[in-house]
């Protein structure tokens, strides 16, 4: 370059795919959940990558994090259905899914469906259920269907279950299968705020005066609007090396010293899916390493087991998937 000519700093190379209205309302999104939630923009960026590739996200933290809040308000700026189940011991797959009941004037019998039938689930504390409620969520959760006394009742889209659960409390509690584990998209692990954030926190509650953090999200995204989003991340590029790539990274978690069980392929097409979604919401038509690196670590930690050596060492699945990230080369 001369030394007369500057540095054209506004080269601008048009996407293929128009994402401009799929980034513009995630900002809203984020812009609405920011009136209350204050940090977390980690958790809500994971929240809306699972809503747009139709996946599910079991979110676990101590009590008192707004876990739960979040998700809720995450819900409010959707203009569809919402339902909120709370998992207890005594829970039965029919209070979830819903019952045939007779109808003495037409002398048959009418299924009434469960509060699973809506859009938005929010299963709180999802691990206080026994087995066999848990069970009850597989085929909705991964057919989007719900089978009873022989007919099939399909969910209407979206439909997106956000579960919360407590790591610490384990008495009452059942450990979720890997079967049910295996059909969320994303492990959300939630951590405590910074001591900024946690006077922001006090602020902005003190500020509502009693008032509901409800009242203050608007809706933001319709179904019809969803819908279009997610055609549009189907169509978002991915080149044979960053493929190869994801197919490495899971790979190694399956002869890892460290680990006893790794990932399936679903794990590889959860982050494959994930990383177009990423892209996406930053307004690129095309993938990188660094969306399928944001992917690794919500994707893998609950599908891969520690070995026992290196559970009692106090190990993190967290660790084991950035040793493995690190250890497999970036393509160029």
């Amino acid at each position: 370059m001369e030394n007369n000519e500057t540095p054209n700093n506004d080269l601008n190379f048009d996407n293929r795919i128009p994402l401009e209205d799929l980034k513009n309302a995630v900002l809203e999104i984020k812009a609405e959940l920011a009136k209350v939630i204050i940090g977390q923009e980690k958790f809500i960026d994971l929240l809306l990558v699972a809503l747009l590739v139709d996946g599910h996200v079991l979110i676990e933290g101590v009590p008192g994090i707004a876990k739960t809040v979040t998700a809720k308000l995450f819900a409010k700026t959707l203009k569809t259905e919402f339902s909120r189940i709370q998992f207890t011991p005594d829970l039965m797959p029919s209070d979830i899914l819903g019952t045939s009941i007779f109808n003495v004037k037409s002398s048959e019998f009418e299924f009434k469906k469960g509060p699973v039938f809506s859009n938005i689930i929010l299963i709180d504390e999802i691990n206080r259920a026994p087995a066999k409620t848990q069970a009850a969520m597989f085929e909705t959760m991964e057919e989007m269907q719900v089978t009873m006394d022989g007919t099939t009742y399909l969910m209407d889209a979206p439909f997106m279950v956000l579960a919360t659960q407590n790591p610490i409390e384990q008495e009452g509690t059942y450990a979720l299968p890997e079967a049910q584990l295996d059909r969320f998209l994303f492990k959300i692990k939630v951590g405590y705020p910074t001591l900024e954030e946690e006077v922001k926190i006090i602020q902005t509650h003190h500020q509502r005066k009693g008032s509901k953090p409800q009242t203050l999200i608007n809706p933001i995204l319709t179904p019809e609007q969803l819908k279009e989003f997610k055609r549009k991340i189907q169509d978002v590029i991915v080149e044979e090396k960053i493929i190869r790539y994801v197919a490495e990274l899971i790979s190694r978690t399956r002869n890892h010293p460290h680990l006893y069980l790794g990932g399936s392929p679903r794990a590889s097409i959860a982050a494959l899916n994930s990383a177009k979604a990423f892209a996406a919401i930053e307004g690129r038509d095309f993938v990188m390493p660094t969306d399928v690196k944001r992917a690794m670590v919500p994707v893998l930690n609950h599908r891969i087991i520690l070995t026992p050596e290196r559970e009692m060492e106090g190990m993190s699945t967290d660790s084991v998937i950035n040793m493995i990230v690190d250890s497999v080369e970036v393509p160029r």
